[in-house]
């Protein structure tokens, strides 16, 4: 057999086992390679309001990433597509300017500006199928909760069950890298993990998962969608806890749903539209949350600093208003994104650097992403509110 048949051959059994899994998982296979995303070069003066931003806080949020790609295998996947992945794909693309960035003053805009434009190249993310990119929010909320049922806390928050498997299609395939498939192993086959409405109805019982629990299924809902959060407890002590696996089910946004019902009025839904009226519909709100099937799993964050937000998909902390959640099929994680778009609140310019260090379950494609605006009420009022277009610029390793 020549070494031509043989490459042939292996990636015959590659396909193959990937629409294996595809299948089985009732998934639809990911976005073919060549996608409509494109990078347009740009300079620096390119992007509105870059003079103007606070650099140094964005390489505080650049140098919490660093922390975990040095840990991390030179050749550890992290996302992107085409140039993106050829030049920030993989951890030890970052290295250099890691080294550089530690050698930065802290709180030096002048010094971090200069750092910025001095490594990196801006691109212009553009997407035939898309003009503008489109921004949302997310936050970590507070609950009510307790270590037990009990009173009102009758709602589980539930830990990663131990027979949900995870594979990264990345690894049988280069092409499909950034993309995974989601379920468990039934007779020798990954079959689909149970819907949102089947985990309720008591089918991972068997597994005793009770994390914690909590006084609002509301709540624990909109926890799954934010994907962290901190638990106070009856006696005043404060659980953070954050995201560790999803049932691979795709995410369903209800607020659509109730928009497409006559329910809300489409330019009227956020989270706190969404909120009201599943709070004056009990007898139809669980209905309704159920219609969304993907369901997100938690841990507990054990002696983790309250000041800091709760780690992406990176690894790295969460920072207020400079972390990003990306589709890595598109972007790499730990890349430097610039965006410039609207705040939802004073609708004024909002134009800053943030990191890729983070994934979200409605956040699919090249420009789509989802700001992490913090803890606090500002952080909640922001991100629930947060629905706006505008432009985003992925910057990469010179």
């Amino acid at each position: 057999m020549s070494e031509g048949e043989i490459l042939r051959r292996r990636s015959w059994l590659v396909a193959g086992l990937t629409l294996s899994l595809m299948l089985a998982a009732c998934v639809a296979p990911p976005p073919p390679s060549s996608s409509s995303m494109t990078l347009a070069p740009v300079t620096f003066a390119d992007l509105p309001g870059w003079a103007q931003d606070d650099s140094a806080a964005a390489l505080t949020a650049f140098m919490r990433s660093c922390a975990r790609l040095a840990v991390m295998p030179p050749d550890q996947r992290l996302g992107g597509e085409g140039l993106a992945a050829t030049r920030g794909g993989r951890a030890e693309a970052w290295r250099g300017l890691c080294e550089q960035a530690r050698h930065v003053s802290a709180g030096d805009q002048n010094a971090a500006r200069q750092f910025f434009e001095t490594g990196f190249q801006p691109y212009q993310i553009g997407d035939a199928s898309q003009g503008d990119a489109l921004y949302t929010g997310y936050y970590e909320p507070t609950l009510h909760g307790a270590r037990s049922p009990g009173g009102a806390f009758q709602t589980p928050l539930l830990s990663r069950p131990l027979d949900l498997v995870t594979a990264d299609l990345g690894e049988f395939a280069p092409d499909l890298t950034g993309h995974h498939i989601v379920g468990r192993v039934v007779n020798g086959r990954l079959a689909p993990y149970p819907t949102r409405a089947e985990i309720d109805a008591g089918v991972l019982a068997s597994q005793r998962l009770d994390l914690l629990w909590v006084n609002s299924p509301i709540d624990a809902f909109f926890l799954q969608i934010q994907g962290a959060g901190r638990i106070a407890l009856p006696d005043g002590t404060l659980v953070q806890v954050a995201y560790a696996g999803q049932n691979g089910r795709p995410y369903v946004p209800i607020g659509r749903l109730l928009a497409a019902r006559g329910e809300i009025s489409a330019d009227q839904i956020s989270e706190q539209t969404i909120r009201a009226w599943l709070t004056a519909h009990p007898k139809a709100a669980q209905a309704v949350m159920e219609e969304n099937p993907n369901y997100v799993f938690f841990r507990e964050l054990r002696d983790y600093p309250a000041d800091l937000g709760p780690p992406g998909t990176l690894g790295a902390p969460l920072t207020p208003g400079r972390s990003l959640a990306i589709d890595r099929a598109f972007i790499p994680l730990g890349a430097p994104v610039f965006i410039a778009t609207t705040d939802p609140l004073k609708q004024a310019p909002l134009a800053r650097l943030m990191v890729a260090q983070d994934l979200g379950g409605a956040i699919t494609g090249p420009l789509r992403a989802d700001i992490f605006f913090g803890w606090d009420k500002d952080a909640a009022d922001r991100a629930g509110r947060m629905n706006a277009r505008g432009a985003e610029y992925l910057l990469l390793p010179r």
